[in-house]
């Protein structure tokens, strides 16, 4: 409750100084995974897809859009609370074009990750190539209103980066080969290197104001404690939140020297461990019933093609749950992390 009052306070005093309808900011770049993912995937060959009932089916028209979710993404209420009357297009869809592009664009890919590998796996869009889709994207907007007023909106923009999970969930935890080679701490070093050069990468396209997500507690996502947690168990895989936790830490420390290094660089983790970690632990006090089992199907498991119409014991209404499918937050829940973010990044805002 405290965080959505000081969200509202913090963007009723943004709008009465803005007081013109524009947005707080010139674009919008989403670059990730499938939290942020708006249906790019729906055009990949791939089977990390959320392009039919019943995801979306609280979206506008209840269309199942290619978002992981029941409804809006935490980047669909982030782009209305900076005043955007749109949300960023999926750059692989028809949509991608003209003015749509020209308040920024969503490249994000499911299944995705810090590592390019942990996307091959289920060809998902590597962080590389989404780096090559945005280097296309830039081509385009400079096209259509030259290059001074693009730089602007480059320069103006904020970039989010939400990725991470699935390199653990999806590919460390059960690779035998990776977690025989190295431990979990090992293995985040080697994703901050990559997570180093892509901010690099980033940078020098011109990029100023980035927000990156950190890691949620891992073991607390219904998939990974039926995945992980053994026979019969209910509760969050404590090794798992460790580990996102040491993942975030060096997430922070990393970013500060990044944000040190690079002139002119607005560099800000955005916290999600902690918010969704209250809402599971304390449900009711955030406004939820369902905290450990999923809407969607049994709720222990189910996510992408396994989590469709035809998934027996899929809830009637979402709002009371935390987890829309084993992997990914409900709307209702993605409404609350997005109220907290906005609180963080407003330094990537001023």
């Amino acid at each position: 409750m405290f965080i959505r009052l000081i969200s509202f306070l913090v963007l009723a005093g943004f709008y009465v100084g803005v007081g013109t309808g524009q947005p707080l900011v010139p674009a919008l770049i989403i670059i990730g995974d499938s939290v942020v993912d708006a249906g790019n995937n729906n055009h990949r060959t791939t089977l990390i897809k959320a392009n039919f009932p019943p995801y979306g089916r609280d979206f506008f028209a209840h269309n199942s859009t290619g978002r992981f979710s029941n409804g809006k993404l935490v980047i669909d209420f982030t782009a209305e609370s900076l005043g955007f009357t749109s949300y960023p297009v999926a750059y692989l869809s028809q949509d991608a074009n003209g003015t749509n592009l020209l308040t920024g664009a969503n490249f994000a890919s499911g299944a995705s990750g810090f590592d390019d590998g942990t996307s091959l796996l289920y060809n998902a869009i590597t962080l590389n190539q989404q780096l090559k889709n945005y280097k296309e994207y830039k081509i385009k907007v400079t096209n259509m209103v030259g290059r001074d007023r693009a730089n602007e909106i480059f320069s103006g923009a904020i970039y989010l980066l939400s990725t991470g999970s699935s390199d653990f969930l999806q590919s460390y935890y059960i690779n035998p080969i990776l977690n025989r080679i190295f431990t979990p701490d090992r293995y985040s070093d080697r994703l901050m290197n990559f997570y180093s050069t892509f901010v690099h990468n980033l940078y020098n396209l011109g990029a100023r104001r980035i927000g990156v997500t950190t890691l949620p507690p891992l073991g607390c996502l219904p998939a990974a404690i039926t995945m992980f947690g053994g026979a019969g168990n209910n509760t969050c895989v404590e090794r798992l939140n460790r580990d996102a936790v040491s993942f975030n830490t060096k997430l922070n420390n990393t970013s500060m020297y990044l944000a040190n290094k690079l002139p002119g660089l607005k560099l800000v983790v955005l916290d999600i461990y902690n918010p969704l970690l209250s809402m599971v632990m304390n449900p009711v006090a955030n406004g939820f019933f369902e905290s450990r089992r999923a809407c969607c199907g049994t709720g222990t498991m189910e996510t992408s093609f396994l989590c469709n119409a035809r998934s027996v014991g899929t809830c009637s209404n979402a709002t009371n749950y935390v987890f829309w499918d084993g992997f990914h937050p409900s709307e209702a829940a993605n409404r609350v992390l997005a109220a907290s973010l906005l609180v963080q990044g407003i330094s990537l805002i001023s």
